[in-house]
């Protein structure tokens, strides 16, 4: 077994803030032109209890191969065989949300006689997260480390590591696969960055280069992924997670956390957090714990799991220990290890409000759940946060309706976050009914993109000009219906960002030029 040791002097590849970089990693932005810099700022990185995977960063910004060698040593050569049985000792599970059993998914691969691909996602997608971006940023051979530990093991012909394209974990993980002069086998694909994009379906395709949203169709991608060749696909805490394991044996990496879970888990905290970070605890470290040391606030609850996972009530985040487990028992689940506490000074249903719209926005429009469901999930939630009871039991049928009847599971993930909200914040919810309001301001502690504060598009119509020629209704049957006289009425306030352009062509078709769109509020 390899003996971890820490040299006092560490070779380090500094990075600078958000205005760009330095060093190697600096080469390798400058020297593909492609992909626009993004100003990623370097997310900072804090630890409770034994550090595994961010071991060394508490003296560095960033582990060169040299740095990361002296810290972490060098996983040993396995057989897959041998891998998924170290990997079924410590139950290692999936870190990307779905927390498939690893060793399962491995031999899956493993039986397959094509040529194989291991596929990196390092595609967060989601806001809330930065586990990812700070691996790939700041020590990027850990992950390139498993990755390869698990190509050698089941013969795969190549490593693909598929980030957001222009980001710093693009250029740090690039730099780090020149650094070990490994090109010829390890390729970093570049994505565009949106919600979807870190679901399976969706991230082989954009690494095939295709539009990067779900298939439509379940395709399994150790049947077909990356150029149509069995894939093993996982997430990059996963990877880093399997470099660990070998280099440690299953009983030394079993030393911390639960016997259940062993091991630790990276978590993103951020929302009311002063001190926000990405940071590793030991499985079956109460939840508080985590909280205190980001200097962050309960207030009304905490969301767990991301956007895709559920709200906690301040109860219930009071007794949660972090693991799959703990996170159950509370009511929520652990997914990719996103921590988001509320505190006591915004709204907790406008927020839900904010990120349901958003979520709705960001369907790939393939499916009705997805397409129609979700903007009418959101509307009904907005109605509810106005004070309207009719809209609340609205709103429970048409979260129902979707579930479990999309084209992939984005449907069902934000039905699970918008009704855990009616769970977790009963009170908020009483004092909209009965008021329209809490008394709250939201100030936004949910983190969206910028393009969340585009303004709002609405449809109108000059009434001087209508003849009730019912066009509208039949171009934009999803936005527009015809009262019994046949004129229009819009069913929707706004109009969802995946309707826009149908709303733009019922308004250039319109024979008395009386329909129009209109922006902010």
């Amino acid at each position: 077994m390899i003996t971890l040791t820490k040299r006092n002097t560490t070779t380090v590849t500094p990075l600078t803030g958000p205005a760009g970089m330095t060093g190697p990693a600096a080469s390798a932005a400058s020297a593909d032109p492609a992909p626009p810099m993004i100003p990623y700022r370097v997310p900072p990185v804090r630890q409770l209890g034994p550090a595994r995977l961010t071991a060394g960063l508490e003296d560095c910004r960033r582990m060169d191969l040299a740095a990361h060698r002296d810290m972490h040593g060098t996983a040993p050569a396995m057989s897959g065989e041998d891998l998924a049985s170290l990997a079924d000792e410590v139950d290692m599970r999936g870190r990307g949300g779905a927390a498939f059993p690893f060793a399962r998914k491995l031999r899956a691969v493993m039986g397959k006689k094509a040529d194989k691909i291991v596929l990196v996602n390092a595609a967060e997608g989601e806001p809330a997260s930065s586990k990812d971006t700070m691996l790939l940023t700041r020590t990027p051979h850990l992950v390139i480390e498993g990755a390869l530990l698990a190509a050698n093991a089941i013969g795969a012909k190549q490593v693909v590591i598929a980030t957001v394209a222009g980001g710093m974990g693009h250029a740090s993980v690039s730099a780090a696969v020149e650094e070990r002069g490994i090109g010829h086998q390890v390729r970093v694909a570049g994505i565009v960055e949106r919600f979807i994009s870190g679901e399976g379906g969706a991230l082989v395709r954009s690494v095939n280069g295709q539009i990067g949203e779900p298939p439509g169709r379940k395709v399994r991608a150790v049947e077909s992924g990356v150029n149509g060749l069995p894939t093993l696909l996982s997430n990059a805490e996963t990877y880093a997670q399997l470099a660990v394991l070998a280099t440690l044996g299953a009983e030394r990496y079993a030393d911390v956390g639960t016997a259940r879970e062993p091991g630790t888990v990276l978590l993103t905290v951020g929302g009311s957090a002063k001190a926000p970070a990405v940071v590793e605890v030991a499985t079956g470290t109460p939840l508080y714990a985590v909280l205190d040391a980001c200097k962050a606030t309960t207030g009304d609850g905490v969301l767990v799991g991301g956007y895709h996972g559920a709200w906690l009530s301040a109860d219930a985040a009071a007794v949660a220990t972090v693991s799959r487990q703990g996170i159950a028992e509370a009511g929520g689940q652990l997914g990719a290890g996103i921590i988001v506490p509320l505190g006591g000074e915004t709204c907790p249903i406008g927020e839900t409000v904010r990120v349901a719209r958003y979520l709705a926005a960001q369907s790939s429009g393939q499916c009705g759940p997805c397409r129609l469901g979700l903007p009418d999930v959101a509307q009904s939630l907005a109605e509810v946060m106005a004070g309207s009871a009719t809209a609340l039991d609205e709103l429970r049928v048409r979260a129902a309706g979707v579930k479990g009847r999309g084209a992939c599971f984005h449907p069902d993930g934000t039905s699970r976050f918008v009704l855990s909200a009616l769970d977790a914040f009963p009170d908020d919810i009483e004092e909209h009914l009965l008021h329209g309001t809490c008394g709250r301001p939201v100030h936004g502690v949910l983190p969206l993109p910028p393009q969340e504060n585009e303004p709002e598009v609405r449809l109108t119509v000059d009434w001087t000009r209508c003849q009730g020629h019912g066009l509208c209704a039949q171009l934009a049957p999803d936005l527009v219906h015809l009262d019994e006289h046949g004129y229009p009425v819009f069913g929707r306030d706004t109009v969802p960002a995946q309707f826009r352009r149908m709303a733009r062509r019922a308004v250039e078709m319109c024979p008395a030029l009386a329909l129009r769109v209109a922006q902010g509020v």
